[in-house]
């Protein structure tokens, strides 16, 4: 089953020990009532361990789902927990998420209030083009699909490829030389895994490895293909 998730990174620098201390003990609880139902949903990051450059926690909240009984529809809570790992990389902090693109955005913009109190210091780590080029063509053999973006042909925002041998295409040559590779499907070089790589620094591995070697490949390999966040702009 494949593993997503995504990379993010602090346009404020910040210690580990700093990070998990801003964290511990989180908990909020809300009231939530719709007719004669009334819920308590919780949101909380638990199971902080700090371990070789590695800081792993969750973050869980509930939400409200609506389940189909006899006749009527009642709401219940339901609990996600989503794994996160913080470590650093060339004097930047970075956040790794184990989960779909819009829960990842989601708890980084939550974890970017629990830890700085605002929401946008933790921000997309985004790949440049050029890096992105490169890390498919180190197995260009193995890109299956390829997306290009910046195209300068009116109207036409996206264009792609899709087959074992597209990087060797005529048209591949056209795209490339007028686009920017936005997302590749490929395998890693380095590792061997299989790999769809967006350069928002969204992260999708399709062999069958479990959540902490998922979060390992990106400390490895993602990571250093970042670039450094754009400096925040700040109101006196």
């Amino acid at each position: 089953m494949p593993t997503a998730g995504k990379v993010f990174v602090s346009t404020e620098q910040r210690s580990l020990p700093d990070v998990s201390a801003a964290m511990e003990g989180y908990k909020v609880e809300e009231e939530y009532s719709e007719g004669d139902f009334k819920l308590n949903l919780l949101t909380e990051v638990a199971n902080l361990s700090l371990v070789e450059g590695t800081l792993t926690g969750l973050y869980s909240y509930d939400h409200v789902v609506y389940n189909y009984h006899r006749g009527s529809v009642i709401p219940a809570a339901a609990t996600k927990e989503v794994l996160f790992a913080f470590s650093e990389y060339d004097g930047r902090t970075y956040l790794a998420v184990v989960d779909k693109k819009d829960v990842a955005n989601r708890t980084a913009n939550r974890l970017s209030e629990i830890i700085f109190g605002e929401m946008g210091v933790i921000v997309e780590a985004r790949i440049l083009p050029e890096t992105l080029k490169k890390f498919h063509l180190e197995n260009k053999e193995s890109t299956k699909v390829i997306f290009f973006e910046n195209m300068n042909i009116p109207n036409i925002n996206k264009l792609s490829l899709y087959g074992p041998d597209v990087v060797d295409t005529k048209l591949f040559k056209e795209y490339d030389a007028i686009g920017d590779p936005w997302y590749v499907l490929t395998k890693s070089k380095r590792f061997g895994h299989t790999v769809g790589l967006v350069r928002d620094g969204s992260v999708t591995i399709f062999n069958s490895i479990d959540q902490g070697q998922y979060l390992q490949y990106l400390k490895e390999e993602i990571i250093p293909m970042t670039q450094p966040p754009r400096a925040r702009s700040k109101e006196e």
